[in-house]
């Protein structure tokens, strides 16, 4: 059988700026490209599940607009269920504005529109799908209280919650009870520590500062140097996968995605946030957020490329 996922997520339609470098205060910079592509993190990783053959259901809000339009259908087309997303009639579709620069980092402004009107009526209302889950996956784009619910929620069923601490903010202590595993990148590890992430060495003690509040599993990714993994006390760096990124924008979300689907698949945590590591390199390689994200026969032949070199 497919591993089930449930996704707690936003929908953004990304409106996506590549330009030699980020400007600064004040500055305007030629960019080199203009693309426009769905995303929103709850989305991406509800994407990239169903790309690895998972059964998923997303829950949210879009618009009762032609991006909520787009956005439903691509859901559609990647076999995602949109039987629990919600066309609110008054607040268009979130937006994000993305600037990547040539290393293909990026920056982002995010309007949440409907997203910030996902409440706990919606995730009620998708009760059945979060009871038939393996594991819920929650971003932190939707209102606070919301994304608690939802994790409350699942925790209760007896559910594996995947928390993507983004955007990062301070979270209440039972997110780190309730949640099964976090996967923040440096700078959320950052936010929610103190801890000035820059390498493994830094990852692991603010690894080790979201574990003894109460999360089992805490995964700090680290971009082009890999990440850290603190799993049920044990720390270890996960060294990186060698490719030439173009944009990251959907890195962090094609690795949770791919997570919960390894992980519902059966294997060992390193191994699954080993492979997770792969895709979120691979997703690297490409332009945009859900076109990035990549097909399960993409990564079995990245896979086997890697263990040939």
């Amino acid at each position: 059988m497919p591993v089930n996922i449930a996704v707690v997520g936003s929908f953004v339609t990304d409106f996506i700026f590549r330009a030699p470098r980020r400007p600064v205060k004040g500055e305007t910079v030629v960019g080199l490209g203009f693309d426009m592509a769905m995303g929103g993190k709850g989305a991406n990783q509800a994407v990239m599940a169903a790309h690895l053959g998972a059964r998923v259901s997303m829950i949210g809000r879009v618009g009762n607009d032609s991006f909520g339009d787009m956005q439903i259908k691509n859901m559609a087309r990647a076999g995602v269920c949109t039987d629990y997303v919600v066309r609110d009639p008054d607040l268009g579709t979130g937006a994000g504005g993305i600037v990547v620069d040539a290393e293909g980092d990026n920056s982002i402004v995010f309007v949440p529109n409907a997203n910030g009107k996902v409440c706990r009526e919606d995730i009620d209302a998708a009760t059945p799908a979060i009871e038939s889950c393996d594991t819920l996956l929650v971003q932190l784009e939707l209102p606070f209280k919301v994304n608690g619910y939802a994790i409350k929620k699942a925790h209760k069923l007896g559910k594996r919650v995947i928390l993507d601490p983004a955007p990062a903010c301070i979270l209440e202590d039972y997110f780190y009870e309730y949640a099964s595993i976090m996967t923040p990148n440096e700078t959320e590890a950052a936010i929610l520590t103190g801890v000035r992430v820059e390498d493994a060495d830094s990852a692991a003690r603010a690894a080790r500062i979201i574990a003894d509040k109460g999360c089992e599993t805490v995964i700090v990714t680290l971009g082009a140097n890999g990440a850290y993994l603190l799993h049920q006390g044990r720390g270890e760096r996960l060294p990186p996968v060698q490719v030439n990124a173009v944009d990251t924008t959907a890195a962090g979300d094609a690795f949770t995605g791919s997570l919960a689907v390894f992980l519902g698949e059966g294997l060992p945590m390193r191994e699954a946030a080993r492979r997770a590591g792969i895709v979120g390199a691979l997703c690297a390689t490409r332009t945009g957020a859900q076109p990035s994200l990549p097909t399960r026969a993409q990564f079995e032949a990245f896979l086997a490329q890697t263990r040939e070199s």
